[in-house]
C-alpha cells in the first residue's frame, strides 16, 4: 500500500495577484524537488504552464481553492518532504497567502500500489475526516503518528 494525500487552501487573493506572487513563483520548485524525493511516487498535475501547479483543479468553482494531491511510498517520506525540506519554510509563511479554513484542509489515506487518487476521490476522504473523525479510512498527522508509536 501507499499512502495518498490531499492538502487543500484558499489563496488570499486570484493567482495573478501580487500579494500571493512569492508562493506561484515557487510552486514549480517545490514541486519539483517534491518529485525528486526518495519515496514520491505520484502528482495530479495541473495545465503543466509553468508557475501554475495545480491552480487549474477547482474546488467547488472557486478559483482561489487549490489544492495538491500526491501519493508516496510511505508515511516517512511524505514527512520527510513536508517538515524536513524548503517546502517547510513556506509552509511556516502559510499565512501571507491563505486564509484560515474553518474546517480540516488535509487528509491522508491508504491506496493500493499503482492507483492513482481522482481529486473526488480526495475530497471524499476530506468530507469523511471531517464528518467522523480519524480512522483507518481517512486521517491526518497527528493519527498516523499515534499508530506509528504502537
Amino acid at each position: 500500500m501507499h499512502l495518498a494525500e490531499l492538502n487543500i487552501g484558499r489563496l488570499l487573493a486570484p493567482t495573478d495577484d501580487p500579494q500571493v506572487a512569492e508562493f506561484m513563483d515557487n510552486l514549480d520548485k517545490i514541486n519539483g524537488m517534491g518529485k525528486r524525493m526518495p519515496g514520491f511516487v505520484w502528482m495530479m498535475e495541473g495545465s503543466g504552464a509553468p508557475g501554475t501547479g495545480n491552480t487549474d483543479a477547482k474546488i467547488d468553482g472557486d478559483p482561489q481553492f487549490v489544492s495538491n494531491l500526491t501519493v508516496w511510498e510511505d508515511f516517512d517520506s511524505l514527512s520527510t518532504f513536508v517538515y524536513k525540506t524548503l517546502h517547510a519554510k513556506f509552509m511556516d509563511r502559510k499565512d501571507e497567502w491563505f486564509a484560515v479554513l474553518d474546517q480540516q484542509h488535509f487528509v491522508m489515506w491508504w491506496v493500493p500500489a499503482g492507483h492513482q487518487p481522482t481529486l473526488e476521490e480526495a475530497l471524499e476522504r476530506l468530507a469523511h475526516l471531517q464528518d467522523k473523525g480519524p480512522s483507518d479510512h481517512a486521517f491526518g498527522w497527528d493519527w498516523m503518528r499515534q499508530q506509528q508509536a504502537t
